[in-house]
């Protein structure tokens, strides 16, 4: 017998401890730095909730890859992908709708994600063979419904609104949906799909950070996930299999 926590528990102990670090150090006051633009920025806790996260994982899965947004980069047999804050800007501006995620991929497969959201206290974990739960109580089934009748997130960055490329195909989608949110962190998007808050999810050229944890709930609720191409861009789908369906007839200009 061992004591030490599986994949599952791993995941969510570590994303609970990495948040609430971050919490804890934002409520002392944390200088943003800027990376490429006024929305992609870098904190102290960002740094200090990833080391938390891969000194531990190392230690408790020395065989496995990690590949972390701020950098932390290993090989291995299967890989943690760990976002330590997932929506950094609304951390930064004080704007409770951010998370600590990660997730464990064997190839490209998503295995199973764990996602913490300090403000609201809500962990929600799930995989492959165990039902997505949050703060441990199983989510109801996701409900199969049409594009039209569901409320979706998505995300436009001001620098790519002139990328036709990008912008027309949003935009079809978009126009389809019952209505539409953002809320500037995909994590916590894909986890509200999971549980029934949102209808759907859709956005181009993910990371694979902001993807698999998400994603590996969404499944693990009974959904579905899928990465279309359109226009030259991979977009990333997740929701029922009817709206996912409506939104890739959407993103072709089909339909």
């Amino acid at each position: 017998m061992t004591d030490e926590p599986d994949d599952l528990a791993l995941a969510s102990n570590l994303v609970r401890a990495a948040g609430s670090l971050a919490a804890d150090m934002r409520r002392s006051g944390v200088q943003p730095t800027r990376k490429t633009s006024v929305t992609d920025l870098v904190t102290p806790a960002d740094h200090a909730a990833e080391a938390l996260i891969v000194n531990r994982l190392r230690a408790a899965r020395p065989e496995d890859g990690i590949v972390a947004e701020e950098g932390s980069s290993q090989p291995g047999r299967r890989t943690w992908f760990v976002d330590p804050v997932d929506g950094t800007y609304n951390y930064a501006a004080g704007i409770t709708l951010w998370c600590s995620a990660m997730g464990l991929a064997d190839g490209s497969q998503p295995v199973l994600g764990a996602v913490y959201h300090p403000a609201a206290d809500d962990l929600w974990s799930g995989g492959t063979g165990r039902p997505t739960t949050r703060n441990g109580e199983p989510v109801p089934p996701i409900a199969d419904r049409p594009l039209a009748e569901s409320a979706v997130a998505s995300y436009l960055h001001p620098t790519t609104m002139p990328d036709d490329s990008v912008r027309e195909p949003l935009l079809r989608a978009l126009r389809r949906a019952g209505t539409v949110r953002t809320f500037g962190s995909g994590s916590i998007e894909l986890a509200w799909v999971a549980d029934g808050r949102l209808g759907g999810f859709f956005q181009h050229d993910c990371l694979p950070w902001d993807w698999l944890p998400g994603a590996a709930l969404v499944t693990a609720a009974g959904g579905h996930v899928a990465v279309v191409p359109a226009n030259g861009h991979q977009w990333y789908l997740a929701g029922s299999k009817q709206l996912i369906d409506d939104l890739a007839t959407a993103l072709h200009g089909s339909g």
